[in-house]
């Protein structure tokens, strides 16, 4: 059976069994790799969450939704509906309207309280950290249906290869199902480890969530920026989308790395753990004057 799995360049005329294990294999191989439509607001929502439960809510809100659109898709695909998802704009206006939707993710968790606040204490002031509300799951989900609609090496092999090759209309939307699923599994252990790292940072409780959730909005704002530029661009000058360089991993997302893992790189490595850093040095400083 094992056999004939080929995660690489899985060929058609495949038996249903086989579609669906490579199929959920293809979306943890998703889900591990540096992608740009899972990795930036899974870290951007699990770091805000603030806990191990709260970022293994933020994974699954996220994945599911993801879920149900690779779904939707696979049966278009099917269905011979979903040729239009082939264009290379697609990806590009993807890009622009995740981009919007993480800009006002992080515009809406800035705007429930400042990170950080002066009091007026008798003869000085001294710096705080005043408290956010928690982030909605539906905010993670939006962007997981929305995200999903971007097109890659994984879509080109469910949509082309795997879904066509069930055998029935009523069973069309099942490779898509499983890779989701697959892409779940790794996205919600990933949230769950975020938040829990987050909520073993060494600053006070009551600093700490602030901290979370700052990195979260500046990931979001920033990152959503970097989006909307790059599916700007995109569509501006379309031979930008075919610049890449070539690995010789031959995995998914790893062999071959172009606009989509700059954006990961920029937007969780640069914006997400630079602001992290730079907020939990800020709160270790205020905890020191503490006492």
């Amino acid at each position: 059976m094992f056999r004939d799995i080929n995660l690489w360049n899985p060929h058609s005329g495949l038996p249903m069994s086989i579609i669906i294990v490579t199929a959920f294999l293809l979306g943890m191989v998703h889900g591990i790799t540096p992608d740009e439509h899972t990795w930036p607001i899974t870290f951007s929502y699990a770091i805000g969450a603030y806990s191990t439960r709260g970022g293994l809510l933020a994974g699954l809100s996220f994945s599911l939704a993801f879920t149900v659109q690779r779904a939707i898709a696979s049966e278009l695909a099917y269905l011979a509906l979903a040729k239009w998802m082939e264009n290379p704009r697609i990806d590009a206006v993807v890009y622009i309207i995740v981009g919007i939707a993480m800009f006002f993710a992080g515009k809406y968790i800035r705007s429930q309280g400042r990170v950080f606040h002066i009091h007026g204490l008798k003869s000085h002031h001294h710096e705080n950290f005043e408290p956010m509300r928690s982030i909605p799951p539906q905010m993670a989900m939006l962007h997981g249906f929305l995200a999903g609609w971007g097109f890659g090496a994984f879509a080109i092999i469910i949509y082309t290869v795997l879904a066509p090759g069930m055998h029935s209309a009523w069973w069309g939307w099942v490779p898509g199902a499983f890779f989701g699923l697959g892409t779940m599994t790794i996205q919600a252990s990933a949230g769950a480890l975020f938040g829990h790292w987050m909520s073993r940072a060494h600053i006070p409780a009551d600093m700490a969530k602030s901290v979370a959730q700052s990195t979260a909005s500046a990931t979001l704002l920033y990152g959503g920026i970097a989006f909307v530029l790059a599916g700007s661009l995109s569509l501006m000058f379309p031979a930008l989308q075919n610049v890449a360089w070539i690995t010789p991993i031959h995995v998914h997302n790893l062999h071959t790395l172009g606009i989509g893992f700059i954006l990961v790189a920029f937007t969780v490595l640069v914006v997400g753990l630079g602001s992290l850093v730079r907020a939990m040095r800020k709160a270790q400083r205020l905890a020191a004057k503490r006492y």
